[in-house]
């Protein structure tokens, strides 16, 4: 083969010459360089067949080995034939006559990762999920936002339908493959208004927001535009930060603040209850678009004919978080905002007793009575309610993705209960239960907000015994008493945490009656007891005070007190 002549504006020249082996040489031309030094050739060597033995065939002839083959040389360079390696050994022959999986294997080690059982799939986490479906069992749950689902609610939050994406409303989703979850999330809505006595042509309702916190949201995103303002209960006095919230120093803590501007009402601080010729006054001056009732520690009734005057004469629309009190609402054991409110929102888990989640109700169809303000930038001012395709529309696509199906059917459960006379009487339990355990610590000469309750929880004021929130939580903690540590509002305008929330709708879920809860109130004053002992010891620095609650005894005493207490009631949706 002669590539000398080849025609080619590079400098590259290819010679052929005749070498006795069978092998290939390529070498550089120097003719092509510009220099007078000549070029050694230097071998590079290239794989040749590997000889079997056997003859060659070449143009249709047999070529022996011992011929003569060419030689050929780039830029004067010899290229060589390097011999081709022997294939590397296998260190497991086996391997090379195992065959592949079978279709059959193939399709069970597919399968076979979804059929495990959880103390099989992860003993560790199991492990853990047990620890806690002890404490539950063994504790004290005092803590008023939250409570226990039943047996067939739990059974739907880990049911297949975790498995169906169906973002959008019924009949109007992304996805395809809905119609039975339309049909879920439609008899949702149905039982949510069936549950609070609602008429279908004047109320609608969405059961996809994930907490009430997102219900609240939703429905500023909806209504207003950023910037706009919102007036709400001030959280240290009660209300939730959802409503709007700045630290002392000006920091912004909630979204509802940093996207709008809010601007709280407060209590009358002689009282505990609700200043509402204050509210009114600063309602006027800061014209709220937005006006909020409903909180999360407040014991008392709120006055909904009051504020639905204060947001017509300030031109809002009246919103109400009933999240605390939506049970006793749905069983007529309260006022309810329905009667006065344009939009209600609440959680699905507190007293309601349902899977964690929220819930929008909204206004629809005419008019009713005069509303204060044009929402919206179309500025409309008809006589018909326009919050339902702007509420859908915050919910989904603007805040949230696909809806959780298997809360909503879970939420469809417990609003079915909710509709029933024995839900009734269980929110007349949690109510006697709470005035009871009320007037068990009052006896006790313990200082609670308001001095009373109204609904299914109480404030117990711990300044007087000189004791925090904070301290007194961790005690009970230990003790397997949980509470929740909440600020007071100081008759001097100061904001001291020190208080504790207590609530009755857990304790009432696994059959608690009056009379137990005369015997909570017992561990409760021991609790703050040893609290004052471990302060007095140690002083209220929370390291110091950690260490004096280390093998207490008084606190060993207790929470073995508490556990034979609590194991007497059964849990619901747990086994037996």
């Amino acid at each position: 083969m002669d590539l000398s002549q080849a025609q080619s504006g590079l400098p590259l020249g290819f010679a052929k010459n005749s070498i006795a082996d069978d092998s290939i040489s390529l070498q550089i031309d120097t003719s092509f360089r510009c220099s007078s030094n000549p070029v050694r050739p230097v071998p590079l060597q290239f794989f040749e067949e590997k000889d079997d033995g056997a003859p060659r065939l070449e143009n249709g002839k047999h070529k022996d080995h011992n011929n003569e083959d060419e030689e050929i040389r780039i830029l004067g360079r010899s290229m060589c034939v390097k011999r081709q390696r022997d294939p590397k050994p296998v260190s497991n022959p086996c391997k090379l006559l195992c065959s592949e999986p079978s279709f059959d294997q193939r399709r069970a080690a597919v399968r076979s990762w979804g059929n495990q059982p959880l103390e099989e799939a992860d003993p560790e986490l199991n492990e853990i999920m047990n620890k806690e479906k002890q404490r539950q069992f063994l504790g004290i749950e005092l803590i008023a936002s939250e409570n226990f689902v039943c047996r067939a609610a739990m059974e739907a939050l880990g049911s297949h339908l975790t498995n169906k994406y169906s973002e959008g409303m019924p009949g109007a989703r992304y996805y395809t493959g809905n119609h039975f979850i339309d049909q879920i999330e439609t008899l949702c809505h149905e039982r949510a208004l069936t549950a609070f006595n609602l008429d279908s042509e004047k109320w609608g309702v969405n059961v996809q927001p994930y907490s009430c916190t997102s219900a609240n949201f939703a429905v500023y995103t909806g209504l207003l535009l950023p910037g706009d303002r919102i007036m709400g209960l001030d959280p240290p006095s009660g209300g939730h930060m959802s409503h709007g919230w700045y630290m002392p120093g000006g920091k912004k803590v909630s979204a509802a603040s940093i996207f709008f501007e809010s601007f709280p009402y407060k209590l009358n601080p002689q009282t505990g209850y609700i200043d509402y010729d204050k509210l009114e006054e600063k309602a006027l001056d800061y014209r709220p678009k937005i006006l909020i009732c409903g909180g999360s520690s407040y014991p008392r009734e709120w006055d909904y004919a009051r504020f639905r005057q204060i947001a017509d004469r300030c031109g809002a629309v009246l919103m109400c978080d009933m999240a605390q009190i939506s049970g006793l609402v749905a069983a007529k054991e309260c006022s309810s905002p329905f009667d006065y409110c344009d939009i209600v929102t609440s959680t699905t888990h507190k007293s309601l007793r349902g899977p964690r989640g929220g819930i929008i109700f909204y206004r629809r169809g005419a008019k009713s009575r005069k509303q204060g303000m044009c929402l919206g930038n179309s500025g409309d001012c008809s006589g018909q309610y326009d919050f339902e395709e702007k509420i859908n529309f915050a919910v989904f696509p603007s805040l949230q993705g696909g809806p959780h199906n298997n809360h909503i059917a879970a939420l469809a459960i417990t609003l079915k209960q909710v509709a029933t006379p024995e839900y009734k009487a269980y929110m007349q339990q949690v109510k006697k239960n709470a005035q009871a355990l009320a007037s068990a610590l009052l006896r006790r000469k313990c200082k609670l907000v308001t001095g009373g309750t109204d609904n299914h929880l109480l404030l117990w004021d711990l300044t007087t015994l000189g004791l925090t929130g904070k301290c007194y939580e961790k005690v009970c903690e230990m003790c397997h008493i949980t509470l929740n540590k909440t600020a007071i509002f100081g008759e001097n305008g100061a904001i001291s945490p020190g208080g504790v929330r207590i609530g009755t709708p857990a304790m009432t879920s696994r059959g608690c009656l009056d009379s137990d809860f005369e015997t909570m109130a017992d561990f409760l004053y021991r609790a703050a007891q040893i609290t004052s002992a471990v302060q007095r010891d140690h002083g209220k620095l929370q390291k110091e005070f950690l260490k004096g609650l280390q093998n207490n005894k008084d606190i060993i005493d207790l929470r073995n007190r508490v556990e034979a207490f609590a194991a007497q009631f059964a849990m619901p949706g747990f086994d037996d």
